[in-house]
């Protein structure tokens, strides 16, 4: 395989560094750890035990060494982004795919939100940055592999028309949750996104009057709504984009998206594929019997997300 003699290969960049008025990228070696784990740090955190990692240094670059870096080193073909709202079936979608030799699976990757919302670049800068990033994050480190499968944080549904712009001929998938369920789920252990200030407003296009006049919990509604009204709004102006919802079930979850795809595995890895629907999603040696919510009720008047609810489920009707 061509990539073994490179010096880069299997290291990757991991974290964007601002120090001085300059940009930096930190960058991890790999070794032989496939990116197998529910999330992206997960798996880097297993790397930092190799002796490459462990100095009391890090190993950094420009953004420039990392975009000419990235032309030589050949990378697998990226077949899909997954956007998700969050506790919707999307980690046990990733690690499903993520069962397969064929599929390098990148779950929430924190370089690619820090690219994403820097500030720091221009838009081309910032385009091109991306793409080689990409490119070294789906490097192919072993024969096997073929498909790149990028699955976002919940937010990046904001950036799907800047996305496509950059990938147009890429399949983006859209996966959602009935809201009380996805709300339920928050209730029990909440993501930072339904924290009011964790993450900018402005990432959501909430105002500052929306913040004053929801409560702490009615803020994760709010937040929800905007996911909502993101996949809508993204759908009707794209072609190249599937609704999945995860209240038809997982397995049909994973069958719709790979013939969305268009890959086509072995039987033997859609059985691998199978079989870890059957796991707990972040956890695959506990046996998964649905998930169970808090008794206390959610004091939220769900009108507004019923009715954009409803509307997800007519699009997904009419494909």
């Amino acid at each position: 395989m061509e990539n073994i003699h490179h010096p880069l290969f299997n290291w990757i960049p991991v974290n964007l560094i601002e120090k001085d008025n300059e940009v930096y990228f930190e960058w991890i070696y790999l070794a032989d750890i496939k990116y197998a784990e529910p999330f992206f740090d997960e798996t880097i955190a297993k790397c930092k035990s190799h002796d490459y990692n462990s100095k009391p240094f890090k190993v950094v670059s420009t953004a420039d060494n990392l975009i000419d870096w990235s032309n030589d080193l050949i990378s697998v073909e990226l077949k899909s982004f997954v956007f998700h709202v969050s506790r919707c079936g999307s980690t046990m979608l990733s690690q499903s795919l993520a069962t397969s030799f064929e599929n390098i699976m990148v779950s929430e990757a924190p370089i690619i939100d820090q690219i994403l919302r820097s500030d720091l670049f221009r838009t081309d800068e910032k385009s091109v940055l991306l793409k080689s990033v990409l490119n070294l994050l789906g490097q192919k480190r072993f024969t096997e592999q073929q498909n790149l499968i990028i699955k976002l944080d919940a937010w990046h549904i904001f950036n799907a028309g800047y996305l496509r712009s950059l990938f147009p001929e890429t399949p983006f998938a859209l996966l959602y949750r009935n809201p009380t369920e996805v709300l339920k789920s928050h209730q029990k252990m909440m993501g930072m996104h339904m924290v009011p200030h964790v993450l900018p407003s402005t990432v959501f296009g909430i105002s500052d009057k929306e913040i004053n006049e929801v409560s702490f919990v009615e803020y994760g509604a709010l937040v929800l709504e905007k996911y909502f009204q993101g996949f809508l709004d993204f759908y009707k102006t794209d072609r190249n984009v599937v609704m999945l919802n995860y209240n038809e079930g997982m397995k049909a979850v994973v069958e719709k998206f790979i013939a969305f795809i268009n890959v086509h595995y072995s039987n033997e890895e859609l059985h691998k594929m199978y079989e870890r629907l059957k796991k707990h999603s972040k956890n695959e040696t506990t046996a998964f019997f649905g998930d169970s919510f808090k008794e206390e009720p959610l004091h939220i008047d769900f009108e507004r997300l019923d009715v954009l609810h409803e509307k997800l489920n007519n699009n997904l009707v009419q494909v």
